[in-house]
Parts: C-alpha cells; sequence; structure tokens
C-alpha cells in the first residue's frame, strides 16, 4: 500500500518569507509592519501569523513569493563588475555574469567596483543576514597589492590599529607579502565590513591600495576560481558557516 506524504506543517510567516530568498526573518517583519505583506488577500501585520506551504498564497507589494530551493554559491567577482541589481548608466553586473536563475539570489558582503574576489550569492536569507552582520565577526581576508614597500613600522601601524574618520579600526591579523621583485603586498583579516576599509587602512598608513581581492568570507575559500566563474558552495562549508553563527546568536540572547 502506498503511503501518502506527510502533510505539510504551519510556519511562520518570516519563516515563509526568508525562504523564498525575498528578505531575511528580520527584514520580513519590517515588510509585515509596513503592511507589504498579504496572505489570501489579506494583509497581514501580526508577527506570530503563520500560513500552510502549498496551500496559502503569500504576497509582497502584490506579487506572489514561493518557497525556494535554497541554493549557495561562490562566485569570483572580477574587477569592474558591480554588486547591484542594475546600473542606470549601463555598467556590467554581478547578475550578468552569472545564469539566468541566478537571478533570484542575493550576494552576501558587497564589493566595491574595483574589488575583486569571492563573493556569496543566496537565497537563504537568515543565513546570509547572519553572517554578514557585524555582531557575528565572521572573518573576512583580502590580499591588497600596495604602492611601495610595506615597512615593519607600517605593518605595526596596521596591527596596532588606526582612527579612521568613522571610527577605530584594526585587523585581526595582518602580514605583508612580497608579490614579484618589486611588488608588494599585504593579507588582511577583517570582521566588521565597513565601508571601504582595507583601502582606508592601507592609505592611512602610506602604502594606497593599488588592486584589492577578497579571498575568504568565513569558512568559504576562493582557491582557484578564475574571475567570472562560480561553483556551488560545499555541505561542509555551509555546515561551518551554520555552527559560526550559533555561538553569536546565543551570546545576543543572553545580553538582550
Amino acid at each position: 500500500m502506498r503511503r501518502s506524504s506527510p502533510a505539510a506543517e504551519p510556519i511562520r510567516l518570516q519563516k515563509y518569507i526568508s525562504r523564498s530568498g525575498l528578505a531575511s526573518r528580520r527584514q520580513a517583519e519590517g515588510l509585515m509592519r509596513e503592511g507589504r505583506i498579504s496572505v489570501n488577500g489579506e494583509t497581514v501585520r501580526e508577527m506570530g501569523a503563520r500560513v500552510l506551504p502549498g496551500t496559502d498564497t503569500v504576497a509582497v507589494d502584490g506579487r506572489v513569493v514561493v518557497p525556494a530551493r535554497r541554493r549557495w554559491i561562490v562566485f569570483h567577482k572580477p574587477a569592474g563588475v558591480l554588486c547591484t541589481r542594475a546600473d542606470p548608466h549601463g555598467g556590467e553586473t554581478v547578475y550578468d555574469l552569472l545564469p539566468d536563475w541566478a537571478g533570484g539570489l542575493r550576494y552576501v558582503g558587497r564589493l566595491d567596483r574595483e574589488t575583486s574576489g569571492l563573493l556569496m550569492m543566496t537565497n537563504d536569507g537568515d543565513l546570509a543576514a547572519a553572517l554578514a552582520h557585524p555582531r557575528g565577526r565572521v572573518e573576512r581576508e583580502y590580499l591588497a597589492r600596495v604602492a611601495g614597500r610595506i615597512t615593519a613600522r607600517g605593518l605595526r601601524m596596521l596591527k596596532r590599529g588606526v582612527e579612521l574618520e568613522d571610527g577605530f579600526a584594526r585587523p585581526r591579523r595582518a602580514r605583508r607579502v612580497q608579490l614579484g621583485p618589486d611588488a608588494w603586498g599585504v593579507t588582511l583579516v577583517l570582521t566588521e565590513g565597513r565601508k571601504r576599509e582595507v583601502r582606508r587602512l592601507l592609505e592611512s598608513v602610506g602604502h594606497p591600495v593599488l588592486a584589492l581581492e577578497r579571498t575568504r568570507f568565513g569558512p568559504f575559500r576562493l582557491g582557484r576560481l578564475k574571475p567570472g566563474d562560480w561553483r556551488p558552495a560545499s555541505v561542509p562549508e555551509l555546515e561551518k558557516a551554520r555552527s559560526m553563527i550559533r555561538p553569536a546568536k546565543q551570546v545576543h540572547k543572553r545580553s538582550a
């Protein structure tokens, strides 16, 4: 006798929105407060509201959304490419270089136009938000080619930290590397993801960045991935990412 599949369980509306890849649960709560989410045609603002996947119709701004299969990819963003949906000036974006199905993915921890390297893309809103949030202190590793030969004094200044216009900044680790006969670089590990932080740090110690690449984001590594190429994130990488954010969530709950 053929068994019927188990009935779907009701889930919180915020979780349903997160599974669609449209927003994290926290962002979904904001959309609910703004009256932008409806269930079966009725606007829902109650944070405890639940929906039945496959039965209830959920819409955001009138557009029906459904949970999608979770995807995580590691993408090597080339320099000169924008982290945005569309550029009104006609510039190339990360979505121009990815398959059509990747249009439903969001980037995690954007890179500026001239920075290349590892960019995570996903429709897993909750994990993406947790990894990108400063509270999680997830490591980002960069390789910067700099002007001039960085001195031991410059390296000490970096390790002690620098007062920038938006506050004190100090890398978790800093190491100088020789990239060629007359080319020098620095590897920096940061945890905050502040705007253009690596460039500002190195300029403050007298070594402006000539080229910058992100080589690691938490457990995800760029490896030998060529510019413009992508690969699925591995199961061990994702398991490690989830294990990294759990302690941060627990600390936040205890301090709340």
